[in-house]
């Protein structure tokens, strides 16, 4: 396996298991990834040390955004796991988004947008 880049970029927190740092390409304003400190690939890779530590990190990291700018109202989480799904970069990585109210015209749909024709639905009774 191949060195990863994450270990070249600046992390701004970290512990045994994960670190955290900005994404290059942010799609909002502190676009967070939490990378694994072991260089897996999938997020099904996970120990099960990882697993217990994965989510109070992500909260860490949810509230130091929380805290940082008070216009965050909400977040969408995601991973590409795999080829098909796009990923760019082979080392888990989880993309931690915050959100705006008003950061895009029309947010209905979420992350159903990762296919187009998919993210606007209309619901059903």
């Amino acid at each position: 396996m191949s060195e990863s880049i994450f270990y070249s970029f600046k992390k701004f927190d970290e512990n045994e298991f994960f670190f955290a740092l900005r994404d290059g390409y942010p799609v909002t304003p502190l676009h967070t990834l939490i990378v694994p400190q072991r260089h897996i690939i999938s997020y099904f890779d996970l120990d099960s040390n990882e697993h217990k530590h994965l989510f109070p990190f992500l909260e860490k990291q949810r509230d130091k955004i929380l805290e940082e700018d008070p216009s965050v109202t909400a977040f969408n989480i995601g991973i590409n796991d795999g080829p098909a799904a796009v990923r760019s970069v082979d080392h888990l990585h989880i993309h931690l988004i915050p959100r705006r109210p008003g950061d895009i015209e029309n947010p209905q749909g979420g992350v159903r947008g990762v296919i187009p024709s998919k993210q606007k639905y209309v619901k059903r009774n």
